[in-house]
């Protein structure tokens, strides 16, 4: 009996099997109640006494050996029906969402990239700023209703210290340091004490152009102005300079272009007028320049100051200004395509 063992034990270390059936199968032949090594435990019985011992340890070492044989049989199948050669086993196991741009910063980039291919380069500073730059380089009196607390945020080391009111800083800061040609671009965020609506907000995004050279002229800034407007709304886009005052600008204009959604014609987003307001401009002040160290009778300039927001709005439409910064997943999921 014992050669039978033998023989059995080679034939279960043996075995092949190609699916989970033929697996099934081996378990039948050999562990079942009617399997080959059942039989040998029937024929147990009319073993001698004096053999019992060495026969009944060799078949149960036979039975713990084909009942590992086929889990590991088993166990094999199961695994490579999961595993698919193809497959990177070294990614996470979920997907995980992609992520979208900011409409705010879609729009940035796309002005940026505007006034980049007329030749300006980005210049960028401080939003924690001195009134020297805020206010005093830019020809704003002392007694300029911007300086009062309603408007403006100043930090508690003194009056001399505030959040930037606008990016003009950047401009008084660029001048100081560079003589002409000046042609730069100065996106950032900027804070005005104002209270927070659908139309308002206490922080918002503003791009500034400056260009500063011989001979600049306002002609020079209409045409600046009309190549980004037909760029970024459209090529059938049309503009107009209204008279405004700024104290860093003289002349001063405000610049309307022509309603994107009526094309011209009156709605209830252009209040019928057929004209959206998007932006500020005007020749730079000669203070502005001699504050900042730059001839102002050798050099002029121009100047230009937009919203981010007013103009995210008349592209995408959003009609509150605090969805804006409420980082809510399902507003952002409307620009996924804007990547």
């Amino acid at each position: 009996m014992l050669q039978k063992i033998e023989e059995l034990k080679a034939k279960v270390n043996s075995l092949k099997a190609e699916s989970i059936a033929e697996v099934e199968a081996l378990r039948i032949q050999f562990l079942s109640k009617k399997g080959e090594i059942s039989l040998l435990f029937n024929d147990f019985r009319n073993v001698a006494a004096d053999q019992k011992r060495a026969i009944g340890q060799a078949l149960n070492e036979l039975k713990n050996i084909a009942g590992e044989k086929i889990n590991a049989l088993r166990a094999e199948l199961e695994s490579a029906d999961t595993i698919d050669a193809d497959i990177d086993l070294t990614r996470t196991a979920a997907r995980h969402p992609e992520g979208t741009r900011h409409p705010l910063s879609l729009v940035r980039d796309e002005i940026t990239s505007i006034f980049g291919r007329l030749g300006f380069s980005i210049a960028e500073g401080p939003e924690i700023e001195d009134d020297w730059h805020v206010f005093s380089s830019l020809n704003f009196a002392d007694d300029h209703p911007a300086r009062d607390m309603q408007d403006t945020f100043f930090v508690h080391r003194g009056p001399e210290v505030l959040l930037r009111t606008h990016t003009s800083s950047v401009q008084s800061r660029v001048m100081e340091k560079t003589q002409p040609p000046i042609r730069i671009i100065c996106p950032g965020r900027v804070y005005r004490n104002e209270a927070i609506s659908a139309r308002a907000h206490c922080f918002f995004h503003q791009v500034e152009a400056l260009y500063v050279d011989k001979n600049v002229s306002f002609a020079d800034l209409k045409q600046t102005l009309l190549y980004f407007a037909r760029e970024m709304f459209g090529p059938e886009t049309k503009i107009r300079l209204r008279p405004s005052y700024f104290p860093f600008t003289e002349p001063s204009a405000e610049m309307d272009i022509s309603c994107n959604l009526c094309g011209g014609k009156g709605c209830s987003f252009c209040k019928h007028t057929g004209w959206v307001e998007i932006l500020g401009c005007g020749m730079v002040d000669p203070n502005v320049l001699e504050a900042c160290g730059i001839d102002s009778k050798e050099y002029t300039g121009y100047a230009l100051g937009m919203g981010i927001e007013r103009i995210t709005n008349l592209k995408y439409q959003v009609k509150d200004l605090r969805m804006f910064s409420e980082n809510d997943v399902r507003f952002l999921d409307e620009f996924r395509s804007g990547r």
